[in-house]
């Protein structure tokens, strides 16, 4: 509702030079896309010029910090909602263990190499220094309400997959 005059402002087209007086009309799904295509495409970029994809460190972290030793299948199930359709997560499993990244025992079960996680860890510095320029000026603050608002705009349009 607008302060001013008690009521709800219109929704207006997306309009990338909207100022901020002009923000509480724009459309969410526009604001959120345009956040997610550009915090991606850097992240993927930079990762590019490693020759790593953001799938790779997905299964990396995943292997690390999932159930341990986990299976190809358990790996993927896990990462479904973020990979772009059910083969791809399968594929960088296989990537990762002809880069020698991952190892399967006899029962195909997945463990992190030395050399998996010595390239977890160099991503991980690489994901935190991005991270760093997507949050310039933004305090922790600023970033929690923004969050807070989000999973709640989830929740009013009763998104169950992603609470």
């Amino acid at each position: 509702m607008d302060p001013l005059t008690g009521t709800t402002p219109d929704q207006a087209p997306a309009d990338p030079a909207a100022t901020d007086d002009m923000l509480a009309g724009q459309p969410i799904g526009y604001w959120s896309g345009q956040v997610h295509e550009a915090v991606t495409r850097q992240l993927r970029d930079a990762m590019a010029g490693i020759d790593v994809t953001q799938p790779q460190y997905w299964v990396l972290n995943s292997v690390k910090y999932g159930p341990p030793a986990p299976s190809c299948d358990e790996v993927a199930a896990g990462l479904l909602p973020l990979a772009d359709g059910p083969h791809e997560i399968p594929r960088v499993v296989a990537q990762l263990l002809h880069r020698g990244w991952l190892r399967a025992d006899a029962g195909d079960r997945l463990y992190l190499t030395d050399a998996g996680e010595a390239a977890r860890m160099r991503l991980r510095g690489l994901v935190t220094e991005l991270r760093a320029v997507v949050h310039e000026g933004i305090s922790d603050e600023e970033y929690v309400a923004a969050l807070t608002v989000l999973r709640k705009m989830i929740s009013n349009v009763g998104d169950a997959a992603n609470p």
